[in-house]
Formats: structure tokens, sequence, C-alpha cells
């Protein structure tokens, strides 16, 4: 958890299990979804809509 914001992390599901392929989300604040890469944290986090960030899991469970 990260305690300055109050953002609970947790791997992708959709994460590759060897090879450094970590995706972490953090969906636990009403509004938005935040997604970063767990290898470069400081690099920034992608900002999602909770009705995008459905939209791209449910076309990206069917590839």
């Amino acid at each position: 958890m990260d305690t300055m914001n109050g953002l609970r992390w947790r791997k992708s599901s959709r994460s590759g299990a060897q090879g450094g392929d970590c995706v972490e989300v953090a969906d636990n604040v009403a509004g938005v979804v935040l997604v970063r890469d767990s290898k470069d944290r400081a690099a920034g986090t992608l900002r999602f809509t909770p009705d995008a960030w459905r939209a791209f899991v449910r076309v990206t469970a069917t590839r």
C-alpha cells in the first residue's frame, strides 16, 4: 500500500510470472484506475476512468 495517498497497488493478474513483465494496478480509489510499471515506478502512472479500464480489460481478456 502506498501510505502517501492511500493507494493499494496489486500486480495485475495478466502480468507475466517471470521476465519482469509486471504491471501494477491501483483501483481502490473512487473514479480512477491507475496503472504503473513495477520495474520503474518513478516513471509515472497511466490514469483510466473505471469504464475505460473495464473496456480495456474486457478486450484484452479475449486475446
